[in-house]
């Protein structure tokens, strides 16, 4: 990834989205046009990122004529930036020889990504086409696990000796800018290679050149191992505002470093994966809903619409078991979706604040016991304050202060279980080193829409069924009971 910023041409501030909308539309008709002079002029000040957007914008056939007129140090730019399908489909459409150059000069990790999404044929022909180097280290990335460290960092780093001077520091640096992903971050290693400090290069810059790199760096480094959880490497960078974190292996020799670039996309990429698993969609690979296929978009979905429509059975069951209680007074047939969906709502909303704050970490300090009970009251709380605007509804409508009492008593209680378990089922699976976005809004609104019924139904059978012959029998009025109750 280059480190240049700027996103204008001929010294004009432009917005990005503007930007790469205009430049994708004048592509377009220049290359439609055979004017391939005028798109060299056009491509020459916009920025890689805006080119290669504009370029996956256009149709196959354009964009393999749109790549060949780049040079080459900036098609190699432009590449890293590419979607993978495009990416894939640049691969078929040009030579060999023409994608071997862009090959050899990728950066590693960008290299590795796209080397994971592809055929093993093709990875294996490509690798075969790269230089010794770059094949093992290419190799070596993708021996880890995906999703990791190691997977997601970069080998083009700078690392210097304890007893090297600022003066050689500096040259090395200058030899090798143009190479490395980063020269903001820079490491010191020993003779095997393992991670003794850290310094900026604003710290070698104003060192003394005659100065050991030994007494100019920072000993105490915090770094991470190729085996850890790429979303913690995140967490890492972001808690200490790092451009770069260094990855070490099990004998903590320095192996890479993962650049603030990369983070950004696997936050991203984690969050779009949580909020599918919020709407209880399958993620894909690529985690590009809206370019799939219906049968694919058909198949992420239908899995978990599939378990809910079973769950939803027993909301069926629940209701044919206490018809008896809805004979009776058919209107309470007419309160249940409103039961079902206020439960549904506040469970999603806890869950949605528990396991963003999982997802931050944010929950931490209130400890999972305390969170639970915090929304488990806010539940209750909220039950209340619904009670105020339903129960004289309710009363009103059913024309009995007993249908009243049932929706009120049984909305208070399916808000507080809501709550409860929309707080605790993620704090659960989290618990258990599973994905808390699992416990997503559809499932928890499925829950609880059959424990609400039940309970709404099993407490307008006692009011309805078991009161009457209570108050028949004390002498006490019905509209007493539930004055009493409130």
């Amino acid at each position: 990834m280059t480190e240049a910023s700027g996103l204008s041409s001929a010294g004009v501030s432009v917005e990005p989205d503007l930007l790469a909308e205009a430049v994708s539309q004048e592509l377009a008709a220049m290359l439609q046009a055979g004017n391939y002079d005028a798109v060299k002029l056009l491509l020459e000040p916009v920025q890689p990122v805006d080119i290669a957007e504009a370029i996956g914008s256009l149709p196959a056939n354009l964009q393999a004529i749109a790549f060949r007129l780049l040079s080459k140090d900036e098609a190699i730019s432009v590449y890293e930036y590419l979607d993978t399908a495009t990416q894939q489909s640049l691969l078929s459409l040009l030579r060999s020889g023409e994608m071997r150059e862009v090959m050899e000069e990728m950066s590693p990790d960008d290299r590795a990504r796209l080397f994971e999404e592809l055929p093993a044929k093709v990875v294996r022909q490509l690798l075969s086409e790269l230089s010794p180097d770059e094949r093992k280290v290419t190799a070596e990335l993708l021996g880890y696990r995906s999703e990791t460290a190691g997977r997601l960092m970069t080998t083009e780093y700078i690392a210097f000796k304890e007893n090297q001077t600022a003066a050689v520091a500096l040259e090395i640096v200058r030899r090798r800018a143009r190479d490395t992903e980063t020269i903001y971050s820079l490491y010191v290693t020993d003779a095997e290679r393992r991670l003794t400090g850290i310094l900026s290069l604003r710290d070698l810059v104003t060192a003394d050149p005659q100065a050991r790199i030994g007494d100019v760096m920072t000993e105490e480094v915090l770094s991470v191992s190729t085996d850890t959880d790429q979303e913690k490497v995140a967490r890492t960078i972001q808690r200490y505002d790092f451009l770069a974190v260094p990855v070490v292996d099990l004998e903590q020799r320095l192996v890479g470093i993962v650049t603030v670039d990369d983070v950004i996309d696997v936050i991203e990429q984690e969050a779009t994966r949580d909020l599918y698993a919020a709407g209880a969609v399958q993620a894909g690979d690529d985690d590009d809903y809206f370019s799939s296929n219906l049968f694919t978009v058909a198949r992420r979905r239908v899995v978990w619409l599939a378990v809910l429509v079973l769950a939803s059975f027993f909301t069926s069951e629940v209701i044919a078991a206490n018809e008896d209680v809805l004979q009776q007074v058919v209107l309470l047939a007419a309160f249940i979706p409103l039961l079902g969906g206020t439960g549904g709502n506040v469970g999603a909303q806890s869950s949605t604040v528990v396991i963003r704050g999982l997802s931050t970490q944010s929950i931490s300090s209130l400890g999972p016991l305390r969170a639970i009970g915090r929304e488990a009251m806010a539940g209750a709380l909220l039950g209340v304050l619904m009670m105020l605007l339903v129960v004289p509804f309710a009363w009103w409508r059913g024309e009995s202060a007993l249908v009243g009492l049932s929706v009120g008593m049984s909305l208070l209680a399916i808000t507080t279980l809501a709550a409860t378990a929309g707080a605790a089922f993620p704090l659960l699976f989290d618990r258990m080193g599973l994905d808390p976005a699992l416990m997503s809004t559809p499932f928890i609104t499925t829950c609880t829409d059959v424990a609400g019924t039940l309970i709404y139904l099993k407490t307008a059978g006692w009011l309805l069924v078991h009161l009457p012959q209570l108050v028949q029998a004390t002498g006490i009025s019905t509209h007493f009971f539930v004055f009493g109750f409130f």
